[in-house]
């Protein structure tokens, strides 16, 4: 899995539409399209803004692949859980960021995510203190297939 690949901005090129709390996103420069969504609101300390991605690269074959940004610095190889519907991911990651293990993992999170009506991710920051990044889903399901359009439109 190239992880290099996952880093999504911030800031996106083109929009392709809000879908409830989830936008999708194309940056032509790249190129890449992207669905995107902010962890729910917490008053907890954060460290920096939580958010969940589904990215594609159509240059080099990436699809439907999922990255985390979570809300605190993780601690060093910190276990990272997420629960979709009851079904439990084990995520990798560090620093700041978490993705699947594998395309087969991306896979079943995005089939878990059209479904359900939330996530969360749960880890242990780099003060040992555990956290959860939550995600509402209404709305991710469309913005991932707005994402995946605008891409195949290239």
């Amino acid at each position: 899995m190239a992880l290099e690949l996952a880093a999504t901005p911030v800031f996106a090129r083109d929009g392709l539409g809000m879908f409830s709390g989830w936008g999708a996103f194309r940056d032509p420069a790249v190129p890449r399209c992207y669905a995107i969504a902010m962890a729910e609101p917490s008053n907890l300390p954060r460290d920096y803004q939580a958010y969940a991605d589904v990215g594609t690269w159509p240059q080099t074959g990436v699809r439907g692949q999922v990255h985390f940004r979570t809300s605190r610095q993780l601690a060093q190889h910190a276990s990272i859980t997420l629960t979709i519907a009851g079904q439990r991911f084990a995520l990798v990651g560090g620093g700041g960021d978490a993705w699947a293990a594998d395309k087969r993992m991306d896979a079943a999170i995005v089939a878990a995510m059209r479904s359900a009506e939330g996530m969360a991710l749960y880890a242990r920051d780099a003060r040992s203190r555990s956290f959860a990044d939550r995600y509402a889903l209404a709305g991710a399901a469309t913005a991932m297939d707005a994402a995946a359009i605008g891409c195949a439109r290239r």
